[in-house]
């Protein structure tokens, strides 16, 4: 019987780049962080993925895992547009394996997430699932009949462009009420600045809660928008289970308590899926960049089927 993969899993961010070397056992056995050069040359860019692989690679490893930001064509290995990081049309997986001489997969960073999810974590035997991921922006991962959705051109998951308000909140993307507008990280601190008041992140206003009433307000109107986005997604797609993900989650039961209470304000006649916390942390992409990478490398991805989260040179409890 083949042994099982070792893999190297890089996630491409637009201020970070994480990588990690997963051995046999699932345990990590390195980890790299570098800054993502998005203000130079989209050469650049290529060039810090490159050398994050060409670092991890040793002997032995049997494929690497890419996820990136933006519009990607998994299929092919592109990145088609990710403004971020100034790409367009950009080859990734191919320059990766063109220095690395191994199998290359390259994910969407939240289908990436959704798929570690679906099988590590709260997601884990749930066969039709939204993983929603709040940060900077709005995605999502969707799980239907156990399948990972990618849609026609491989771009479902715009969650953050559900219109949740007509005629609303202008939004980046030009369409007016999207759901990212209200309840992204970087809408809740424009919106509360309009307010006079002063905040450098969603954790500043998520603080002010209890003594600030615009603060309060805002949170308000955000995790309803939410609630609206996730009663539009329930009916049509019927989840078993909801799991918010990304730094906005840092607010625990203050996000989860209202947005489950918008979710089932909104289902009248059928009870509301379950809505959770990703237990993965900021490391999911990372890991579901390593069970794709791990899949493609057609051997087992270990003894349990599992690529885990580890301290370098601890082995994961089984």
């Amino acid at each position: 019987m083949s042994s099982p993969a070792n893999v190297v899993a890089i996630d491409l961010g637009g201020t970070t780049i994480k990588a990690a070397r997963f051995n046999a056992q699932g345990v990590t056995e390195e980890r790299l962080r570098l800054t993502t050069p998005s203000s130079e040359r989209p050469e650049s860019v290529v060039a810090a993925v490159v050398q994050a692989a060409t670092t991890l690679v040793r002997p032995g490893i049997s494929a690497v895992g890419l996820c990136a930001p933006g519009l990607i064509d998994a299929a092919g290995g592109v990145v088609r547009f990710a403004s971020n990081l100034g790409l367009r049309e950009t080859p990734l997986a191919a320059a990766v394996a063109d220095r690395v001489h191994l199998p290359v997969t390259l994910e969407h960073d939240v289908r990436a997430a959704c798929l570690a999810e679906q099988r590590l974590g709260l997601g884990a035997g749930v066969p039709d699932l939204l993983v929603v991921v709040l940060g900077t922006g709005v995605a999502a991962g969707i799980v239907s009949n156990g399948r990972l959705v990618r849609g026609d051109k491989g771009f479902a998951g715009e969650f953050g462009h559900i219109p949740v308000h007509a005629d609303g909140e202008l939004c980046a993307c030009g369409q007016h009420g999207c759901l990212e507008a209200y309840v992204s990280a970087s809408a809740l601190v424009r919106r509360y600045r309009r307010t006079g008041g002063v905040a450098d992140s969603a954790a500043d206003i998520t603080a002010r809660l209890k003594t600030d009433p615009d603060a309060a307000r805002l949170w308000a109107e955000g995790t309803d928008a939410l609630g609206r986005a996730l009663v539009t997604s329930t009916v049509l797609l019927d989840h078993q289970r909801i799991v918010l993900a990304g730094g906005m989650t840092a607010a625990k039961a203050a996000l989860t308590d209202p947005v489950r209470r918008s979710l089932q304000r909104g289902l009248a006649w059928r009870a509301a899926p379950s809505v959770g916390i990703s237990p993965l942390g900021a490391d999911a992409g990372l890991l579901g960049a390593a069970l794709r990478a791990t899949d493609a490398s057609g051997l087992p991805p270990s003894r349990d089927g599992r690529v885990e989260a580890a301290v370098p040179g601890q082995r994961t409890p089984r």
